[in-house]
């Protein structure tokens, strides 16, 4: 049924949630998984002083990374527990906006679900920056999974 699953994480919890979703579905389905983390470096003002805009850019990318790796590492370790030898993961890192690039890799990878978390890492974002998970669910042309 699905081809091409994407799993948006920020190393949430609830991401993390998602992840053990989207192993399942692609499991029963014989679907790839794309892993991807978007580094949103959008609301850095031209004021800020060049060393620290490049500090917390540094910082944001590192913090990107690092949810990526500790996904494969969740992966490694709990062996998927046995459903993910033959699922092809491919891991993905993008800046910008992070509901545009969610929506932006639907269309240009044919994505057929994507399974995310009800909410990232950064709780308060829901109120400050608008959520991201209810972005993607109001614009997606593919089906998206919430996870809590």
């Amino acid at each position: 049924m699905y081809q091409r699953i994407l799993l948006p994480t920020d190393g949430s919890l609830n991401a993390r949630q998602a992840g053990k979703h989207a192993i399942w579905i692609a499991d029963k389905s014989n679907a790839e998984i794309l892993v991807l983390n978007v580094i949103d470096v959008n609301y850095l003002q031209p004021s800020y002083l060049p060393s620290f805009k490049e500090d917390l850019d540094k910082s944001l990318r590192e913090e990107g990374e690092k949810a990526l790796q500790d996904f494969k590492k969740d992966l490694e370790e709990s062996q998927c527990q046995g459903l993910c030898k033959n699922i092809k993961f491919t891991t993905i890192i993008k800046e910008g906006k992070p509901y545009l690039e969610i929506l932006k890799t639907i269309d240009e990878e044919y994505i057929d679900l994507v399974v995310m978390g009800a909410s990232g890492i950064h709780g308060i974002d829901q109120f400050i920056l608008g959520n991201v998970t209810e972005r993607v669910l109001r614009e997606a042309k593919s089906p998206v999974l919430v996870v809590r």
